[in-house]
């Protein structure tokens, strides 16, 4: 037996009824037939092509919450996704679910979030005839563009981290793991930059979840364990105390006008450039022009503004709209 071949064993021993197994025909369809890696299951490969991809590296300068915070500790989409990896994968583990698929999927889920945070994906969404939502675009990142060739599993859990329920159990895992990390990183961020005080978290959900961010992640974990792994949730009390600061959070954060300022900003920059890749197709690289030529011009200049980081399409709408002062 190859190495791979005794790990899908041991998937088969040690993991729960309810989990996605390496061995599961259905789980582990990719989109063009590969040889097996000796050495890796199919999701730890995934995983692997998902860590080593440009795509991935670029989260590091994409907008979380804040844009363009001034100082190092607050949260880029990279940073976001590491937590909810942990997130999941502490779930994933306690529930005897496959890891290697949670973490596959929780590194992907992001991959094709747009510059600026969901201010980007608003304007990208009005202004593309196609439309543009996050979850897809992440998946539209791994076949199209990075051509990582990943599993269905992977691929459903991505596409259905937001707002849809996935084929797997880990898919799901990962779905409240995304919830659980933002809402609790985002409060600590908020407290950092000055728009909340601790004080003013609702004291209902304060007394369920906990005054601090440990205590909250903890509880809310230990929530979704204690559920079991038949269905993928919590108890009545603590969804109804993660609603109230899921509520409190959209209401004085995600919504609060010192956010909130400089995305109108954002929003025309991202419009500027794209009506002029429109315009000149031929100043976007190979790549992207190839995409306009087999599909269409929408597309590709779509592709390539979502794949900006926040600084690139800065120094780019610079470049291309800003004089320079004589040297």
């Amino acid at each position: 037996m190859t190495i791979r071949e005794q790990l899908e064993q041991l998937e088969i021993k040690i993991l729960a009824p309810q989990a996605c197994k390496s061995t599961d025909k259905g789980a582990v369809i990719r989109l063009k037939s590969e040889t097996p890696c000796p050495y890796r299951t199919e999701f730890q490969r995934d995983r692997d092509r998902i860590l080593h991809c440009s795509a991935f590296r670029r989260l590091k300068h994409k907008t979380q919450v804040f844009l363009s915070p001034v100082g190092d500790h607050y949260r880029t989409r990279l940073t976001h996704t590491l937590e909810v990896s942990q997130v999941a994968r502490t779930i994933a583990r306690a529930l005897f679910l496959n890891e290697d698929l949670t973490e596959a999927i929780a590194l992907g889920h992001d991959m094709g979030h747009s510059p600026f945070g969901h201010a980007g994906e608003s304007v990208l969404n009005r202004i593309c005839p196609h439309g543009y939502r996050h979850y897809e675009q992440s998946v539209r990142v791994a076949d199209a563009i990075e051509h990582l060739n990943l599993t269905y599993a992977v691929r459903d859990g991505i596409i259905c981290h937001t707002n849809k329920t996935a084929s797997t159990k880990e898919g799901n895992v990962v779905r409240l793991a995304d919830r659980i990390a933002y809402i609790n990183h985002d409060i600590e961020d908020a407290f950092r930059a000055g728009v909340l005080l601790p004080e003013d978290l609702p004291a209902d959900a304060v007394e369920v979840l906990g005054k601090t961010k440990s205590e909250r992640i903890t509880a809310l974990v230990s929530a979704v364990v204690s559920h079991g792994a038949d269905e993928i949730g919590m108890n009545p009390e603590m969804q109804k105390a993660f609603d109230i600061l899921h509520d409190f959070m959209y209401a004085n954060v995600y919504l609060n006008e010192n956010c909130k300022k400089e995305e109108k900003k954002a929003e025309r920059l991202i419009e500027t450039l794209y009506q002029y890749f429109r315009k000149f197709p031929d100043k976007m690289p190979d790549s992207y022009q190839k995409i306009a030529s087999e599909s269409d011009i929408d597309r590709a200049v779509c592709d390539y503004i979502s794949g900006m980081s926040d600084s690139f399409a800065v120094n780019l709408y610079s470049e291309l709209f800003i004089p320079e002062f004589w040297k």
